[in-house]
């Protein structure tokens, strides 16, 4: 008898922990994806050496700290047999960003089982699911994330909007930078509590905005 193994990436530990609180998925495989693709650099082979290197600096750990934190949850994925692959996400900017370097990684292994990609609001409520294939997505990932271009190509439309606020967000001009500078006397705690009410659409977390309202307070 052929046993089909499949396996649910979530977005990060709280997605994780809040799916086995409330017994969603029940008995299902799930491993939380944790990283934070949308800040930082990164390089063109997913996982490599060379793209461990690049994001323990970016998130001021150690490779073994990353290793623990990013991959050892994933393990399934690179010493299995997987048919099918369901990813729960938000459909806010940080989570496409992840979701894009998921399917570019699957595309880079030749990964050809099913996928599945499930948007969830807020609450981790399931809103909308789209049936893929690992395909085109490693050049999305390659213009977007290291050469920082706009593909004409993108049908997936929530990591379309994803990926046009990604490109957008750190420039000066940005909605994000023009908020910052027109709230220049108040205390950053505050700032950044303001800034994740008002902007969901980017699902940035503190860290990210401590770092870009120091960053646009000293050019400033």
């Amino acid at each position: 008898m052929i046993q089909h193994k499949s396996i649910h990436i979530l977005n990060g530990t709280e997605m994780y922990k809040r799916f086995k609180e409330t017994g969603f998925l029940k008995s299902e495989e799930m491993i939380p994806f944790n990283e934070a693709m949308c800040w930082g650099e990164t390089c063109e082979n997913i996982f490599s050496d060379e793209f461990i290197e690049m994001r323990s600096k970016v998130h001021h750990v150690t490779r073994n700290q990353y290793t623990d934190i990013t991959l050892k949850p994933l393990e399934p994925l690179f010493h299995e047999s997987v048919d099918t692959i369901a990813l729960w996400f938000d459909e806010d900017m940080f989570c496409q960003m992840n979701v894009l370097t998921i399917l570019a990684w699957l595309e880079q292994r030749e990964y050809r089982g099913s996928i599945e990609l499930h948007l969830v609001d807020h609450q981790y409520m399931p809103v909308k699911k789209y049936s893929l294939e690992a395909k085109g997505y490693a050049a999305i990932y390659e213009k977007v994330m290291i050469h920082r271009t706009v593909p004409e190509d993108i049908v997936l439309e929530p990591l379309k909007k994803g990926v046009e606020l990604y490109l957008n967000y750190q420039e000066k001009d940005s909605e994000l930078m023009v908020y910052i500078q027109k709230h220049p006397d108040v205390p950053i705690e505050k700032l950044v509590s303001l800034l994740i009410e008002n902007f969901r659409a980017y699902g940035l977390g503190d860290t990210q905005y401590f770092k870009l309202i120091e960053d646009c307070r000293e050019i400033r």
